[in-house]
């Protein structure tokens, strides 16, 4: 039986600057800085100034391993003022229908309410938005 996924909320990235790096042997790294809003049923709210996805592109122009760090400020679905932390990693490969890419988010909040997402399994997942990606942020149930 496979896993069940609950959708806590999504991240809806606005891409700022890209700051590129290659080298002479065909590797490249790209720092994406964004900033962007949240919206779902456990948390609304907005991304802080500082965020930042690296990602590093393979000889084959291909793959990519990215890794997002961010902090949201918003309310938590009991309407109290919270903060979250996310560290977003994963891998970019050949995208599925319509999701770009699928990552193994971690979740650090100082929500009461949402504090049980500090130690859960997590998804997210990417799919294109005119002004950038919106990131899906799941929790697997068994």
């Amino acid at each position: 039986m496979s896993p069940e996924m609950e959708e806590l909320f999504t991240v809806h990235v606005q891409i700022k600057d890209t700051i590129p790096l290659d080298n002479q042997h065909g590797e490249s790294v790209v720092l994406i800085t964004f900033g962007g809003h949240v919206t779902g049923a456990m948390f609304e709210g907005i991304v802080l100034e500082g965020g930042v996805d690296t990602q590093i592109i393979g000889k084959d122009g291909l793959s990519h391993s990215l890794s997002a760090r961010y902090m949201l400020k918003g309310q938590d679905y009991t309407g109290q003022q919270c903060e979250i932390y996310i560290e977003n990693n994963g891998y970019i490969g050949k995208p599925q229908a319509s999701r770009l890419f699928c990552t193994s988010p971690r979740i650090i909040t100082n929500s009461q309410a949402l504090g049980h997402l500090n130690v859960e399994a997590l998804i997210g997942e990417g799919y294109p938005a005119p002004d950038g990606v919106d990131i899906k942020i799941f929790r697997v149930r068994a």
